[in-house]
């Protein structure tokens, strides 16, 4: 699913590592000469009173650069492990990975360049007790700094992680949606051509009526498919144009009463199709005549449409598609994250569509 996501565009492909995001810049400049001149401090590898200005300066250069090499080589390696080992699916090999490699690189590059310092400035008289000494505070250091660098690490990938988490479920959510949507079209589509067909066959005088209403009415669902909500106002018009079909070929055989204020038509909005949904699920269900006409009554309270209609109900010759309240209820969660009521009482059959207010 999540590759599909990102094959089709809806979800942003996965971010980089955070490694290549990282700018630690500030922080090698700080540090990186702080250890090159404490280090040699500490152990006293440079002697203040023995070494003149310029010995000491460049001296502590040396030092320095030691630090940049052994700063740089495990950072390299730790960026690099990155990519196959994670603290959240193996995290002991992970750690004995990073210990092995950054003691294999630590060791032996600052025991070269301290013998090195001490050939160069101390005229090859190597103290091995002072570059064990240095060695060991150099790596107690570098396992110091690599927790660092992977606390960082595992904070941004947490963050990012959440991040990717909830565009996933938006992206999700949206194709969800998308989906629902692109049913109503066949559904609408099959039943009005069944319409348009029996129409055809028992009184071709309404044929072309019907024909010039449908292009009205399908001219609405082009026009907000891609909307998740629409007026209340423009829902109910369009019900108006579809209950216009239904009467030319049930004429007085069903009928359509709204009380709701027109004030309150611009105040509220509602997912597109969801009012002609209802009135299409009772006339799929129901028994209706001239004699026993179908009620569909509408009407706004507690900022929900109410939509009613008898029971009547008649034997179905073909199952059931599925799509309707399934349809609607689901696109309702996706859209307002609220769910519709279905009640059915003896002799009623009742909807409650909640409807978001205008701020």
């Amino acid at each position: 699913m999540e590759n599909q996501l990102i094959n089709t565009g809806i979800l942003p492909t996965k971010p980089a590592l955070v490694a290549e995001k990282m700018n630690d810049v500030g922080f090698r400049l700080i540090l990186i000469p702080f250890f090159g001149i404490a280090i040699p401090i500490i152990t006293g590898m440079a002697d203040q009173l023995t070494f003149t200005h310029w010995e000491l300066k460049f001296s502590y250069a040396y030092t320095i650069l030691i630090s940049f090499l052994v700063w740089q080589g495990n950072r390299y390696l730790l960026f690099t492990l990155r990519s196959y080992f994670n603290w959240f699916n193996k995290p002991l090999r992970k750690v004995f990975a990073l210990l092995l490699a950054v003691s294999f690189y630590t060791i032996p590059a600052s025991i070269l360049l301290l013998a090195g310092w001490f050939y160069i400035f101390a005229r090859g008289v190597i103290n091995w007790n002072i570059i064990y000494t240095s060695t060991l505070i150099i790596m107690i250091c570098v396992v110091f700094i690599v927790h660092v660098y992977e606390t960082v690490f595992l904070v941004k990938e947490s963050e990012s992680e959440m991040l990717r988490n909830e565009q996933l479920e938006r992206a999700r959510a949206e194709a969800a949606l998308e989906a629902l949507k692109n049913q109503i079209d066949p559904h609408f589509i099959f039943n009005s051509l069944n319409t348009l067909s029996h129409l055809i066959e028992e009184k071709p005088a309404r044929a072309k009526l019907f024909n010039d209403t449908l292009a009205d009415v399908y001219r609405y669902i082009l026009h907000n498919k891609a909307s998740d909500l629409v007026l209340l106002k423009d829902e109910l018009d369009f019900l108006s144009n579809y209950f216009a079909l239904l009467k030319i070929r049930f004429e007085g055989a069903v009928q359509l009463n709204i009380s709701i204020g027109e004030l309150l038509y611009e105040q509220f909005v509602i997912p597109p199709t969801s009012l002609q949904v209802l009135a299409e699920n009772a006339i799929k269900h129901n028994e209706f005549s001239d004699d026993l006409p179908l009620v569909i009554d509408i009407e706004l309270k507690n900022n929900a449409v109410i939509v009613r209609n008898q029971i009547h109900p008649k034997p179905l010759r073909k199952p059931s598609s599925r799509i309707g309240l399934d349809n609607l209820n689901k696109r309702y969660q996706l859209t307002t994250n609220k769910m519709i009521s279905v009640t059915k009482t003896g002799n009623e059959f009742i909807v409650s569509l909640p409807v978001l207010k205008i701020t």
